[in-house]
């Protein structure tokens, strides 16, 4: 089931906040979406879900509209969590689990297999009011996976978890995707997408700047990253032709080169200098590609 947008865009008044936006996000993977503060990324999660509609354009999933008769096939957890603070863990599921369509039994017993995989089964009784936010977001993402969406839709789901939580939220994520689930998410933190991704697309101002395989992404980009790491005096290094930037990092440097070639130059330039430790050719990060297509404006 191929999630598709053409040409995609909505208007705020003189606004626009997502402008003749096209993707194809390919089934049972997870497809990463970047952008700073504003750049559209909610919205256009708002429109695939049939939460807003577009001004233009158009979204299909399995070359059909999502609409209503859909929500048992499709998961959100929004960036605003929403759950009731005064019912209990398993009150709140049950009612939601129903709304999705499930039986009270199924609720229960998928209810304990995630809060047993999160180890929190003591939760279960206790209100969302009582827990931790970091519990509290463990709750949402149930709701949002209990009924096992074919399609799930994460709005920076990591946000706000500390690194025990945020690694126990991203095996559950990979596991759905074994299980055939596609996967949408938004993050601000390049390493998520990075890790977990295999195609993304870095929104600015509501127009895809970069979109595709991410290995192509980062092959396509050209500059690479090198680090050095020396027993003598690096800094002539930044004035070899090609070398974009210069970093002095511990007992070394961290260079971003234009091409390979250039990294052979540096390698050349160390010759008979002294004792070289670490020389590490790498591909350039999410990071880099995302600060130089974004630039001044991510906040």
């Amino acid at each position: 089931m191929t999630l598709s947008l053409n040409q995609v865009t909505k208007h705020f008044g003189a606004h626009t906040a997502v402008d003749h936006l096209s993707l194809t996000i390919p089934e049972s993977q997870i497809f990463g979406f970047l952008g700073a503060n504003g750049a559209g990324k909610t919205t256009t999660f708002r429109m695939i879900l049939g939460l807003m509609d577009a001004s233009e354009g158009s979204i299909q999933w399995n070359n059909e509209t999502i609409d209503y008769s859909k929500s048992h096939l499709i998961g959100y957890l929004p960036e605003e969590r929403g759950l009731y603070p005064k019912l209990t863990v398993k009150d709140q599921l049950i009612y939601l689990g129903k709304l999705r369509g499930m039986s009270k039994q199924e609720v229960l017993s998928e209810l304990d297999h995630w809060l047993e995989r999160f180890r929190v089964p003591e939760y279960k009784n206790k209100k969302i009011e009582e827990l931790s936010k970091g519990n509290q977001q463990k709750i949402q993402f149930i709701s949002a996976v209990i009924h096992k969406p074919k399609l799930l839709i994460l709005d920076e789901p990591f946000s706000g978890l500390d690194p025990v939580n945020v690694e126990q939220l991203k095996q559950a994520v990979v596991n759905l995707k074994e299980n055939g689930t596609s996967i949408v998410f938004s993050s601000h933190r390049m390493e998520h997408v990075e890790e977990l991704c295999e195609h993304l697309c870095i929104l600015h101002k509501g127009k895809p700047v970069v979109h595709g395989g991410l290995k192509e992404i980062k092959r396509s980009f050209g500059k690479k990253n090198l680090v050095v790491h020396a027993d003598f005096d690096l800094t002539y290094l930044r004035d070899i032709p090609g070398v974009v930037s210069y970093r002095a990092v511990g007992e070394g440097c961290e260079l971003q080169v234009e091409a390979e070639e250039v990294a052979e130059r540096v390698f050349e330039a160390l010759q008979g200098k002294g004792f070289v430790r670490t020389f590490d050719l790498e591909e350039p990060s999410l990071n880099d590609i995302f600060i130089e297509k974004v630039g001044a404006s991510y906040e």
